[in-house]
C-alpha cells in the first residue's frame, strides 16, 4: 500500500482527518453564497406576491373575509405590505432578522387560518409551501444574513459588535472546527 507507506501505519487517519477540516473550512467560508441566494430568492418571491395582492387588494379582502380573518380590509393590506416591504428588505439584507419576525407570522396565520383547513393527514401538511418560507425566515432570524448585505455593512461601519459581522467571517482559526496539531506515533 503506497499510502500507508508514505504516511506511516497510523498517520492515514490524520492526514484524513486534516483533509475533512480543509473541506469543512472551504465550505463554510462558501456560506455567503446560500445566504445571499437564500435571500434574494425568498424575498423576490415575496416581493413579487406582495406588489399582486398590493394591485387586487380588494379581491384579496375578499378572500380574508371568505377565510374568517377579522377586519378582512386592514389584514389584507397588512399582510400584502408584509410581504412586499419584507420580501425587498429581505433581498438586501436590510434589518433581517428583524423583518423575519413579521415574516413568520405571516406565513403562521396563513397555515393556521387558511391551510390547515384543507390539511388531513402529515403528507398534506408537509406539501404546504408555507411552513418552509416560515422556516426559511426563521433561518435566516437564527443565523446572519451574510457578508453581503447591508446589516454586515451597517456592523462593519458602526463597528457594532454583533453576531453578523463576527459570524459572517469567521477566520479558520476561529472556526468551530478544532485544528489538529500533527502527532508523532513511534
Amino acid at each position: 500500500m503506497e499510502s500507508t507507506n508514505r504516511f506511516g501505519e497510523r498517520g492515514w487517519p490524520l492526514v484524513a482527518k486534516r483533509r475533512i477540516e480543509e473541506a469543512i473550512h472551504l465550505l463554510n467560508k462558501q456560506e455567503w453564497i446560500v445566504q445571499l441566494l437564500i435571500r434574494v430568492f425568498v424575498g423576490y418571491f415575496f416581493m413579487e406576491t406582495g406588489w399582486a395582492k398590493l394591485h387586487n387588494l380588494d379581491g384579496f379582502a375578499r378572500r380574508f373575509a371568505g377565510w374568517g380573518i377579522p377586519w378582512p380590509h386592514f389584514n389584507a393590506a397588512l399582510s400584502a405590505y408584509t410581504e412586499f416591504i419584507g420580501g425587498l428588505l429581505t433581498i438586501f439584507g436590510i434589518g433581517t432578522r428583524l423583518v423575519s419576525i413579521p415574516m413568520i407570522i405571516n406565513m403562521l396565520v396563513a397555515i393556521l387560518k387558511v391551510n390547515l383547513m384543507s390539511v388531513s393527514t402529515v403528507d398534506d401538511f408537509v406539501e404546504l409551501d408555507e411552513p418552509l418560507y416560515a422556516l426559511t425566515y426563521l433561518w435566516l432570524l437564527i443565523s446572519v444574513p451574510g457578508w453581503m448585505s447591508v446589516d454586515y455593512l451597517i456592523s462593519r461601519i458602526f463597528g457594532f459588535s454583533s453576531s453578523i459581522a463576527k459570524a459572517s467571517a469567521l477566520p479558520f482559526k476561529d472556526s468551530a472546527v478544532p485544528k489538529v496539531s500533527a502527532v508523532t506515533v513511534p
